[in-house]
């Protein structure tokens, strides 16, 4: 019987979650949820200078907007530091690490030297079969005994079989001569102790396999299954930096994307299944495997961004936006909407969630909800009421007075009322717009009236006519 899933998300708590980050953590979840496995969270602090608990608290913020819940406790690097080295002494005592007495200053000779001479600048130390008899009473780093003929080959599901020369492996420094565990050493022990089976990561790190694969096999541990994902590429081709704009996922929340939209995108950079682009989160659970990962870097698109994050509004559940705008509000640092003005957003979602790609444009949308009369128009608002004279405002104004306010009477009775006018509906819906919302793009004016109600479409009617 094979064993339960168990994946991982290891970042350094030194800035935001950036994107790049934020797809491994969704790769890792997807492929954990849709198994039934585990998904566990682990901070590798070990770089004292840069960690900083606000980076932290910024990493588990767009996790938390992100939906990526984990299992079990955030694990931190730092507090497990002697579990690493009792790891690296324990290697040391059975004979597959030795104490290296070489100093900085000697390996830098060798390096010089090396370089000038035109040989490999890889390390040898002198020290890997000295008797303890020689050893000098001085500071000692802990290095792994690397093999050093045959090869390694890292069995990974993204990039397949890659085979690296052993020759070209160093022995690798452990613990350092101040006894602090090194973030290989660290990054293995803990993977193990975790008991991940796979290792779901960026590319960046296939180097680092088979230097970490030295201290499973030393160890005697089963090796995780590794999958080294291609890394995300801005639309030029190059690496995704600040250039190519926002880069952490608080940054898109706070410009106001849906979470579950950002979800999609963000399965799709790099891993597809067929030709589907939108999907549910259920959908991405059952579909997300390894195979379906692309060797390629993807290339991060923002009308493709949006164009899902579309969809997602369209079919999201109105009391969950009206909960997802109030948090997108906060993270964008803008004032919260009152409870009037929430309950009549999730009232009127149905005409304003329509082909909004972003909560900024679904709330420009429900400009007419969320502004208090006296309407201001703005130019184009302005324009098209200038085009129409206030005598037919005026007289429709009794109309609406009697009317009952159902969309069908509503649409009956403004058609007709435009067509005693001598004109079509059309010519009297951006005067309505202005008088309604202050704006000339609006949800259509019978969804306006019916949300407004007929004593608000009154009273603005009137405030316009005088």
């Amino acid at each position: 019987m094979s064993k339960p899933v168990v994946t991982r998300f290891a970042p350094s708590p030194t800035g935001y979650l950036h994107i790049g980050g934020a797809r491994t953590a969704l790769f890792n979840w997807l492929y954990a949820r849709g198994r039934g496995g585990k998904f566990l969270l682990r901070i590798e602090d070990t770089d004292r200078e840069r960690s900083t608990p606000k980076a932290t608290a910024a990493i588990l913020q767009g996790m938390s907007w992100l939906g990526l819940d984990h299992d079990g406790e955030v694990i931190s690097q730092f507090e497990r530091a002697d579990r690493h080295a009792e790891v690296a002494k324990q290697l040391l005592a059975e004979g597959k690490a030795y104490k290296c007495f070489a100093t900085q200053d000697e390996i830098a000779a060798f390096r010089e030297e090396a370089k000038a001479a035109g040989k490999s600048t890889l390390y040898r130390s002198p020290w890997r079969d000295a008797a303890e008899a020689d050893h000098p009473d001085a500071p000692y780093v802990i290095r792994i005994k690397a093999p050093q003929d045959g090869v390694t080959v890292i069995k990974d599901e993204v990039q397949g079989d890659v085979t690296i020369r052993n020759d070209q492996l160093d022995d690798m420094i452990l613990l350092r001569s101040d006894g602090t565990p090194v973030y290989m050493l660290a990054v293995v022990v803990d993977d193990y102790d975790m008991g991940v089976t796979h290792v779901i990561r960026g590319d960046d790190h296939l180097n680092n396999a088979a230097r970490q694969m030295m201290i499973y096999q030393a160890m005697g541990w089963d090796i995780p299954v590794w999958a080294h994902i291609p890394l995300i590429h801005g639309p030029d081709g190059k690496k995704l930096s600040k250039r190519h704009g926002a880069l952490g996922a608080q940054e898109y929340q706070a410009m106001g994307y849906p979470a579950a939209g950002m979800r999609n995108y963000l399965a799709r950079l790099g891993w597809s299944h067929g030709d589907d682009e939108f999907f549910t989160d259920a959908q991405a659970r059952e579909w997300f495997d390894l195979d379906g990962i692309g060797k390629s870097p993807a290339r991060f698109d923002t009308k493709k961004l949006e164009n899902l994050c579309g969809q997602h509004i369209a079919i999201s559940e109105d009391a969950a936006l009206r909960n997802e705008i109030q948090a997108y509000l906060a993270a964008a640092g803008k004032p919260q909407l009152s409870d009037v003005q929430s309950n009549d957003i999730e009232r009127g979602m149905y005409c304003l969630k329509d082909r909004a790609k972003t909560f900024p444009e679904l709330l420009e949308k429900a400009h007419f909800l969320l502004t208090s009369r006296p309407v201001e128009q703005d130019e184009k608002a302005a324009k098209a009421l200038a085009n129409v004279s206030d005598g037919i405002l005026k007289e429709l104004t009794p109309q609406l007075q009697n009317a009952s306010w159902t969309r069908d009477d509503l649409e009956a009775l403004l058609n007709a009322f435009a067509e005693a006018q001598g004109t079509k509906f059309g010519k009297l819906a951006a005067p309505l717009r202005a008088v309604l919302a202050g704006r000339a793009v609006t949800p259509s004016v019978f969804d306006m009236m019916l949300i407004l109600g007929q004593d608000e479409t009154l009273a603005r009617l009137s405030d316009a006519t005088g």
